[in-house]
Formats: structure tokens, sequence, C-alpha cells
């Protein structure tokens, strides 16, 4: 279908709630959506892109059909909306990479000798769940974890039918366990075991090491030390385990806590499981940036929540989600019990989910290497000055002390990166007086006319030109682009009162603001210093030149090379004016010692010679 079609199919929907596919020309199913009133929603896509996000214009350029399906109810078309993306998992929706249930650990304290399991869900059978805790390779990490601080069993002996059958195993030689297969090993005492570890399962830590604490002082006082030992290395291991977790300053029980970051190359969803107030674990999922946070947050807290039964309780939100009270309902639906959903504004709440924030970053960062930070950042840029490509940006600014040594620097950045064996100096000519505009005229028809003409070293043409200027200096550039018969992107980089470069301006006077990107802001700021010190560089280098080395190049036979000799001989040209024939002949040949004391001892006032072409100078 055509866009116009698209837009006639969609203004003729029903004004009633439902869902929405969208399908490519090979009939995939790219995006699947949920809407209060289909035909107010579906028809925004089809109307002016202007609004519209990066991804919804990519999106919606892709769109060759869709369909729809009413629901009766909003809610109706929430579970519908949730149930095809999952069964879709469309292109452009936002997914979680792997969304299947997280296991759980079970204690049947109604056992004779209860055992520490890992399952894959909850079952109504009387028994404690403990979880999610995240793969099965936390899940183990906690088991583990609280088996080696109660020295609880981790063989595959079944109590009571292997005790006495065989000699204790490694781990009980090891330190590792209490060696419950041993007929001396009471009932009892293995209970108070497993009533200690469900205590850890449910953060109450303190509790344990009390009651550890207690046990390990009456041994010690009925003089049993052997016993009083082993207390005391179980209660270092339950202060060491509690160490691993964070107390918060609340009482929450079954409270999961959701965190969002992202920056210019990596985004992270991350899920903080707090119980009975203690961090048991975290979840977090790395995935490309998004155009809206908001949208990422929803869509991922629907498939996260919906794609494993929990025992949560509570769900703080970093931001708000549009239906978060259709999904309370669901998960309550789901869960068998009230869950609430909520952005906390004051006190813990606020404190735990700058946690979840701060964890997401860290996560985010972590696995974001430079270069895809440079990248994640061009892409941006890219995106914000809607250009098909910015492989190669060239940077142009002009340097003059007072109208004198007018210069030029033109520097390359290459996929981000500064490419410094394309740099190119510039020496403008015909200039006398300072004219900023006239200087960067010359310098652009000069680049172009060797890009045109094949000459070695301007061969490349860039994707975009920044100006250090105003929309006059690009415009400028244009004409003068313009009449080689060119057409480039051209943007000035406008200055703030610190001298750095705050937005991007086209030759109309539109400015792209770059300040609420970071890392636009940052890459725009590189290029802008880079071509501003490449280009005073030189202009020092020019001044320098002409006024310690004028003199001496107007004399026949002082080159660079003999110039510096008598510079590094003499230490200034008051000296060298002043050196008697004798103490020049210590420096130079004869011919040439005699040429430099005739030409300050009586010799005519010869006429300054220009400078001779630094290497890199562009003619």
């Amino acid at each position: 279908m055509t866009k116009d079609q698209l837009r006639d199919k969609a203004l003729s929907l029903p004004l009633e709630p439902g869902v929405y596919l969208m399908s490519d020309r090979r009939g995939q199913i790219i995006y699947v959506g949920k809407a209060k009133k289909l035909k107010n929603r579906v028809s925004q896509y089809f109307q002016d892109s202007a609004s519209h996000t990066v991804k919804t214009r990519m999106m919606v350029s892709q769109v060759d059909s869709f369909d729809t399906i009413v629901a009766r109810s909003e809610f109706e078309a929430l579970v519908l909306e949730c149930s095809l993306i999952k069964r879709h998992m469309p292109k452009y929706n936002i997914l979680l990479k792997d969304d299947k249930g997280y296991p759980y650990l079970r204690v049947d304290m109604g056992e004779d000798y209860p055992t520490m399991t890992m399952v894959s869900r909850i079952q109504d059978d009387g028994a404690d769940y403990f979880g999610p805790f995240g793969g099965r390779s936390v899940t183990q990490g906690v088991m583990d974890a609280i088996r080696l601080a109660l020295k609880l069993p981790g063989c595959h002996k079944k109590f009571p039918r292997d005790i006495g059958k065989e000699r204790p195993c490694l781990n009980y030689h090891m330190n590792n366990c209490d060696g419950w297969c041993q007929p001396s090993r009471s009932p009892e005492r293995y209970r108070a075991a497993m009533t200690q570890a469900v205590q850890l399962l449910r953060g109450n830590y303190q509790a344990v090491a009390k009651e550890t604490e207690e046990k390990m002082l009456q041994a010690a006082e009925e003089m049993r030390f052997e016993q009083a030992a082993e207390l005391r290395d179980r209660l270092r291991a339950i202060e060491a385990l509690s160490q691993k977790q964070l107390v918060t300053a609340g009482s929450m029980a079954h409270t999961d806590v959701v965190g969002f970051y992202q920056s210019e190359a990596k985004a992270c969803f991350t899920v903080l499981h707090y119980v009975g107030g203690s961090l048991l674990d975290k979840d977090y999922q790395i995935l490309a940036p998004t155009d809206s946070p908001e949208e990422a947050v929803s869509s991922l807290v629907k498939q996260y929540y919906l794609a494993k039964q929990g025992i949560v309780k509570e769900i703080l939100l970093p931001m708000a989600m549009e239906d978060a009270e259709l999904f309370e309902r669901l998960l309550s639906e789901n869960y068998g019990r009230r869950v609430r959903l909520r952005v906390p504004q004051r006190g813990d709440g606020v404190r735990l989910v700058e946690l979840a924030n701060k964890n997401a970053r860290e996560e985010a960062e972590r696995v974001t290497s430079r270069e895809e930070r440079v990248q994640g950042a061009l892409g941006l840029l890219r995106s914000l000055l809607n250009l098909p490509s910015l492989n190669r940006i060239e940077a142009y600014d002009i340097s003059n002390l007072a109208g004198t040594d007018i210069v030029a620097s033109m520097t390359v950045f290459q996929e981000g990166k500064p490419l410094k064996k394309d740099y190119k100096h510039f020496k403008v000519r015909g200039l006398e007086n300072q004219d900023d505009y006239g200087s960067m005229g010359q310098v652009i028809a000069r680049r172009f006319t060797h890009y045109l003409q094949g000459d070695a070293g301007f061969a490349e043409k860039p994707d975009a030109l920044f100006i250090d200027g105003g929309s006059v200096h690009a415009a400028v550039v244009e004409e003068q682009l313009a009449a080689l018969g060119l057409q480039l992107p051209v943007f000035g980089m406008v200055k703030d009162g610190r001298h750095r470069t705050r937005a991007l301006i086209r030759s109309d006077g539109r400015e792209i603001g770059i300040s609420a990107q970071p890392a636009v802001f940052a890459l725009v700021g590189r290029i802008q210093e880079e071509t501003h010190r490449f280009a005073i560089t030189y202009n020092r280098t020019l001044r320098s030149r002409r006024v310690q080395g004028s003199e001496l190049d107007a004399i026949a036979g002082i080159g660079p090379k003999r110039r510096a000799q008598l510079l590094k001989a003499f230490k200034s040209m008051a000296k060298i004016r002043a050196a008697e024939l004798e103490q020049l002949r210590q420096v130079l040949p004869e011919q040439a010692a005699r040429a430099v004391y005739e030409f300050y001892h009586g010799a005519a006032e010869a006429p300054e010679a220009a400078p001779p072409a630094q290497e890199g100078e562009t003619p």
C-alpha cells in the first residue's frame, strides 16, 4: 500500500480499543501496538512525520500493510498486546532477549529432612518458595552460599535412607558439611539448620547471627570448645553472607525496584529484588539505545513480569507507565494477589530507584567500549542533522592577529575520530585586513577546486562541513560550493559565553541544539577545539618565523639549516647582528659568514623575503 492508502485505511478504523499489527512487504509483522482508540492512534503514524522519533520514521517507512483487532476494553487490549508481542517478537518492539521464567528455591519444612532445591515454577504444594533470583547460575550461587554458611549437605544422598550407609564424602573432610549422613547427627539438629536457611532466604541475617552467637557462648561456658569453635566459624560465614547484601532503611518485603539508563551506545534495564528489606539479587539486560526510555521501560516491565510466576508485591518504577493501572490488574490476576506499581516521590523508595538506575548505568558502561561510545555519539549526531551518512566530517576555522598572517585550518574526522593525515593548512592570499567571510570563502573555493581537479590529498568528498562561525559563515560556504556546482550539508558551530560550541546552525538561521545530548555536545566540542588548535598553531608558527627569521632568510646562502645554527649559537637576533666576522666564521663557512657580516655592517638593506612554505601548507 502507498502512504495515502495506509492513511485512508487508518481513518476508517473505529474509535474503539484494540491492537494493531504493522507488516512489511514480505508480510512479516514488524510492530505490535495497543490503542485506546484505534482510529486516532494508527492514523498518527501516517500523518506528518516531523514529530516522529527516528525509530518511528524508520518503522513507518517499512510498513506495507496493517491489521487490527478490536477489543472489548483497554484491559483486554493490553492482554492481547502482550500475548502478540511474545508470539511474533516484532522487530521494532523493544524486546527482552530472554523471556524465560527464572528459577526459585524450594524448601518444604513439612518433610522429615527438608531439602533446598531449585525449581522452575511455584506449585501449590505447601512448600516455601524463594526468588526468583535471576538465572540458574545466580540461583545456584545463593543456594551454595547458604549451604556453606550452615554446612548443609550438597550431595545427592537421601535422608534418612542413606544415613550410615557410607563414609562421609569429601565435603565433610573439607569442612564444608557437618556430615549429616553420620548416625551421630540428630534430625532435630538438621531441622534447626534448615530453619536457619529459611530465615536467611527471608533476609533475617541478624536473627540467625544472634541465635548462632548465643549457642556459641553457651558452648564455650560449658567448656564444649570444639562445638563453640564450629559455631564461631558458622557465625563468621553468616556475617560474611549478610555483608554481601545491601540492607535498606525501609522494611520492604518482596519488592522489586526497576532501573533504566542509556548512553549514546548502550542501554540497560535492571531489576533489584528485595526480600525482608534485603537486596538478594539483581537482573539486568543490555540493549540498544531507544528514542523513548518511557516506552522501553513500559515494554520491558510487561514482558519481564508476564514471563514468570512471581511473588512480588510491589514494583518501584523509575518513570510512569501509561497503562500502569491496567498492568497492575493483569499482574494481580496472574499472581492471585494484589500487586502495586508506583513511581516513588520521596523517602527510601526514591533512593532505591536511584540505586537501581546507578546499577543500570554501571552495567551499561562496563560493556561499552570507547569505540562504541564514539560511534553512538556519531549516530545521534547524524540523527539530529537528519543526514543519511556522517562518516567524514571536515571542519574549518580562520585564525589571524590584527589582520596579519591570516590562515585557515581544515581538520578531518573519519568515523568520529581525527584523521590527522588528511589535515590541511591554508594561507589566505590577497586580504590585508581581517575578513573572516572573505577568508572562509577563499579557503573553501581552493579546497574544492582541488577536489574537482582530482588533486592528490583532496579526492575525498565529506558528508558534512562544520564551519567555525554562524549562519553567515555557513551561507558564504554554500555560495562557494554552489559556484563550483557542488552541494554539501554545511553547519556553523555557534559558541556560548565560554567559547564552547552550544549548537549547530544552518545558513537560514535554524539552530540544532546539542546541549541536551552530552555525547553529541562532547563530540562537536572536540571537533571545534581541534580545528581551532590546528589553525592557531599554524598562525603562531608563521608569526614566529616572520619575527625571528625573516632577516636571515633574506641573506644569500642562509637557508633553514644555517639559520637554525646561527640562532642556536647566538641565542637571539640582536647578538647575530652584533657578531664580528670571526665569531660568524666559527658557526658558518667563510662565504656564508661574510654574507651575514656584510648584511649587517654597511651592506644595503635587503628586502624582506617571504618565509618558505611549511610542510603540509596548501597552495
